[in-house]
């Protein structure tokens, strides 16, 4: 005999966790829905994916400078939402630019010991705030009334557990609240954009490189092109180019890879801007010494449905899925 709302099925849905990314551009709005259910090694289902362009003038900068437009957008990213996903609760998580974001990870020993409480505490480490705020001050320059900061304890396989947090100014949270609010969503978190697609490209590696095999990780983004070098799971390397210690991009990678032989790199990111430094994905490759993937969500998970959206095949949906994958993970 089987009950169509039995009390086992009940428990079954509420495991099952959903979560979105949100991904503002300078001339998009994309959007990655996820779910999974509850246990490390559940499957990972991609169930919407969306893209909505952003007229011109909607953004200038860092600066959302049409909120009503940026609002619109939002609503049209969100109205095909199947209804599986909207019946649930949805952790929704946006990135902010990565010139606005200040994102820093702090070993969890040292924050412990200013704050006073073990390690591995468990609902003690909500007295780590304190001493993370403290952080963000000395780093930021700022007092913390006039900062929006989140943090949360990174559970990545490392030989130290560490703290990650990312900081901006109120201001520009303020106005992506609002203009989520206008659209009907409530935020649960913030991120910076490089550090949403750091995620996404590490998840990526788990699944697509041989273990321990070490790899960099690139990002690019309308402020320039992130790199990190991982060994082990472990971050030993990063870099920003522009920058003065660098004379160009290659000089940047070349200054990255310093290390272990290399066999692969993961690409994110709008690649069409390398266009303006004048590289291709053809000079990264010559210049690493290396097969480079372009990332790609859509081989990450399965598709819950029919999904058509070019995000799912596109190196920029990175921010979006790292997003939406910290809300299922978390």
């Amino acid at each position: 005999m089987t009950f169509k709302n039995s009390w086992l099925q009940g428990v079954q849905l509420r495991a099952q966790r959903f979560a979105a990314g949100i991904d503002v551009g300078s001339q998009a709005v994309r959007l990655i829905v996820v779910s999974q259910h509850s246990g490390t090694r559940a499957a990972l289902h991609i169930e919407y994916a969306s893209t909505v362009p952003l007229g011109a003038g909607a953004m200038a900068g860092t600066e959302i400078a049409d909120r009503h437009a940026v609002a619109r957008a939002l609503r049209d990213a969100f109205a095909g939402l199947p209804r599986a996903c909207a019946t649930h609760a949805l952790r929704c998580a946006m990135a902010l630019p990565a010139s606005a974001t200040l994102t820093t990870t702090v070993p969890l020993t040292r924050l412990a010991t200013l704050s006073g409480c073990a390690e591995d505490g468990g609902h003690e480490l909500a007295e780590l705030e304190p001493a993370v705020m403290s952080e963000v001050e000395r780093i930021a320059g700022l007092e913390r009334h006039a900062l929006a900061v989140d943090w949360f304890v990174d559970e990545t396989r490392s030989p130290i557990r560490s703290v990650t947090i990312a900081a901006t100014a109120r201001q520009h949270l303020e106005a992506r609240i609002e203009c989520a609010a206008t659209a009907g969503i409530s935020l649960s978190a913030i991120d910076g954009e490089p550090h949403a697609a750091l995620r996404a490209m590490r998840y990526a590696a788990s699944h697509e490189l041989d273990p321990h095999e070490p790899y960099v990780a690139l990002w690019i983004g309308t402020d320039g092109v992130y790199g990190w070098r991982i060994v082990d799971d472990c971050l030993v390397g990063e870099m920003h180019y522009p920058a003065p210690e660098h004379a160009d991009l290659a000089d940047a990678l070349r200054d990255l890879v310093h290390g272990p032989v290399l066999d692969c790199a993961l690409l994110s990111g709008e690649v069409d801007l390398l266009d303006g430094v004048g590289f291709s994905i053809a000079d990264i490759a010559d210049v690493l010494g290396c097969t480079v993937l372009p990332f790609e969500c859509a081989a990450l998970g399965g598709l819950a449905r029919q999904l058509h959206d070019p995000l799912l095949h596109e190196p920029a949906a990175a921010v979006a899925f790292g997003l939406a994958l910290r809300g299922v993970l978390e």
